[in-house]
C-alpha cells in the first residue's frame, strides 16, 4: 500500500518536507527521469526510517512502471531494491516483475526476503516458487507473519506440509532448533501429523 504524503509529513522535519516536495514533483514531470536521482538519496534527505515509504511515494508519483522498477532494482542498493518491491502490488498487475522477486528470494539480505514476500508475491509466485519462499523465511530468520497470504496459501497444502516437516527432522537431527514459525505454518495447513 503506497503511503500517503500526509503521514510522511508527520515524520519529517521542514528540510526533510522540502526535499520530498521538489522531489514529488520532479518524479511527476515528464521528462528525463532526473527523479531517479532523488530516489536514492531519499535515505539521507528523510531519514533511513522513512527512506522505504518515500521512495514507494516517489515510484507512485512517476507512474514507474515494470521496465522502470526492473532498473531501478538491477542498478539500487539493498535498500533501494527493497522499496522497489515494496511497490510492486501497487505499480505492477501482472507476472511480469517476478524476477525481481525471485531474485531477492536467492538473497541472503533478510531485508529483501521479508520485502520478497510480499502481497506481490502471494498472488504471483507459483507454489513450488512459493513454498521455497516459505522455507527461505524460516532457514534465514524472516518472522512468517511477513509472508503475505500466508493462511490462504498454505491452507491444504501438503508438499508444503511435507516440506516443513522434513525441514523440522532436518534441524532437530542435526541439535538445532526449529523455528517457531515453522509450527505456524504447519498448523495453517491444517495436516499437522
Amino acid at each position: 500500500m503506497t503511503p500517503t504524503r500526509a503521514t510522511l509529513d508527520t515524520r519529517l522535519d521542514e528540510a526533510g518536507r522540502a526535499w520530498l516536495d521538489a522531489a514529488l514533483a520532479e518524479a511527476a514531470a515528464p521528462g528525463d527521469g532526473a527523479w531517479e536521482l532523488r530516489f536514492a538519496a531519499a535515505g539521507r534527505h528523510c531519514g533511513r526510517d522513512n527512506a522505504d515509504d518515500v521512495r514507494v511515494l516517489l515510484l507512485e508519483q512517476a507512474g514507474a512502471e515494470a521496465d522502470v522498477l526492473t532498473r531501478l532494482y538491477r542498478q539500487g542498493s539493498g535498500a533501494e531494491r527493497r522499496a522497489v518491491l515494496l511497490a510492486l502490488p501497487d505499480r505492477v498487475l501482472g507476472p511480469e516483475a517476478l524476477a525481481l522477486v525471485e531474485d531477492a528470494l536467492r538473497a541472503n539480505d533478510t531485508r529483501l526476503v521479508a520485502a520478497a514476500v510480499g502481497p506481490y508475491a502471494a498472488q504471483h509466485l507459483d507454489p513450488h516458487a512459493w513454498r521455497h519462499a516459505v522455507l527461505k523465511c524460516l532457514f534465514t530468520g524472516v518472522p512468517v507473519e511477513h509472508i503475505a497470504g500466508l493462511a490462504r496459501r498454505a491452507g491444504g497444502d501438503a508438499e508444503l506440509a511435507r516440506m516443513l516437516g522434513d525441514f523440522a527432522a532436518e534441524r532437530s537431527a542435526a541439535g538445532r532448533t526449529v523455528p517457531a514459525g515453522l509450527h505456524r505454518v504447519l498448523a495453517l495447513t491444517g495436516l499437522e501429523s
